[in-house]
């Protein structure tokens, strides 16, 4: 079973119903009894990065996900879910994030549209696991702030949007995706696949 946490800031309906359709067992859940029963967990995430650590916070999920992190469960990070994982972010002012992962979310700065809304080609910086069987394609991104990873070992996927941004992390069981996969179509979908057959145990990690 995967977990995908509920801490009122998410696209839960679409993520779970994705899974359920692709013959996953999924609980959407904010129990942390439930979510350390999991195989794997999902940390989905839309809105402002300091609310959703504010949340976390107020229900009791930052330790429990912290702890499943460093237990070597899988988890994954999507969209906003993904900067969370990640040291701090400047967004409204000054936040400390998870920091199951080193770096920092900043602002895009430039003349050009923000947010950054629409489909952009991933572009794979290496072999992985989680890539087996899946081609370089273009996924569905929104988002204004984006992660710069202080370890580049772990930046797994970059796009350009008027410079590479980090697209997908992982290190060890971590995982994160800027991207909203269950938005993205076929890439989008093999994509989840994979990280549930990690869960399984069928996908070994980096």
């Amino acid at each position: 079973m995967i977990a995908i946490i509920d801490y009122g800031m998410g696209n839960l309906y679409s993520v779970s119903q994705t899974l359920k359709r692709m013959g996953h067992p999924v609980r959407v859940t904010s129990d942390p009894e439930v979510i350390r029963a999991a195989d794997g967990v999902i940390l989905p995430g839309v809105g402002a990065f300091g609310d959703a650590m504010m949340e976390l916070k107020q229900r009791g999920l930052e330790n429990v996900i912290k702890e499943e992190a460093r237990s070597g469960k899988p988890l994954l990070g999507i969209c906003l879910g993904m900067q969370l994982l990640f040291t701090s972010s400047e967004e409204y002012g000054y936040h400390q994030g998870l920091n199951l992962l080193p770096g920092h979310v900043v602002r895009f700065e430039g003349d050009y549209n923000i947010p950054h809304m629409g489909w952009n080609e991933l572009r794979f910086t290496g072999p992985h696991p989680l890539f087996k069987g899946v081609e370089e394609g273009f996924v569905y991104f929104v988002h204004s702030y984006h992660v710069q990873a202080d370890n580049r070992e772990d930046v797994l996927a970059v796009t350009d949007y008027h410079q590479p941004v980090t697209a997908i992390v992982g290190h060890n069981n971590l995982y994160g995706m800027q991207f909203h996969p269950e938005k993205s179509g076929e890439v989008g979908v093999q994509l989840l696949e994979r990280f549930a057959q990690l869960c399984k145990g069928k996908v070994g990690c980096k």
